[in-house]
């Protein structure tokens, strides 16, 4: 597999894995995370609108995730032409503020997404929290993925790696 061009810092699959669904409010969506032969995590599912659902997530477990060195962090991802946000957790505990930041893919083409810090919104079960700390990136503590915003239907999404944000990486 011929892949973008980025100085990864942490081997996506190095990671467990955990999906967190809409089930959790009554919704219906369903998605999982797996390791592919390739060595990378195959997210995939697909996004119900019933029950007043519409999202699928996964996350990794707690783990000390130093990503303070560059100005962000870029993604190596294929994607299916759909919208999702990177989740970046400082606090530990299942449900407490995610930094997230948005990003777009393209069908079928492994890409680098880069993610400057500052792009990332401080959020609680979807809803801004104006008042939350700025991110830390020394302090993270999980990453994840979700896919939200009323896109129903199936969904993939590889994840490769992560890596500093640098004024190469873009």
């Amino acid at each position: 597999m011929s892949l973008p061009a980025l100085a990864c810092s942490l081997t996506l699959s190095a990671l467990s894995w955990q999906a967190i669904d809409d089930v959790v409010m009554g919704g219906v969506s369903a998605s999982s995370a797996r390791v592919t032969e390739q060595g990378t995590v195959q997210f995939s599912g697909r996004v119900s609108l019933e029950n007043n659902g519409g999202f699928a997530s996964i996350r990794s477990a707690d783990r000390r995730l130093d990503l303070s060195g560059g100005t962000g962090v870029a993604l190596r991802v294929r994607g299916d032409g759909k919208r999702y946000k990177l989740s970046l957790r400082t606090g530990g505990g299942f449900d407490g503020v995610q930094y997230q930041a948005p990003f777009d893919t393209t069908a079928d083409q492994w890409q680098v997404v880069p993610l400057p810090f500052e792009a990332f919104e401080p959020r609680w079960r979807g809803r801004l929290v104006p008042d939350a700390p700025a991110l830390d990136p020394a302090a993270v503590l999980s990453i994840g993925v979700v896919i939200a915003d009323r896109q129903a239907g199936p969904f993939s999404l590889e994840l490769d790696c992560l890596g500093p944000l640098t004024v190469s990486a873009r």
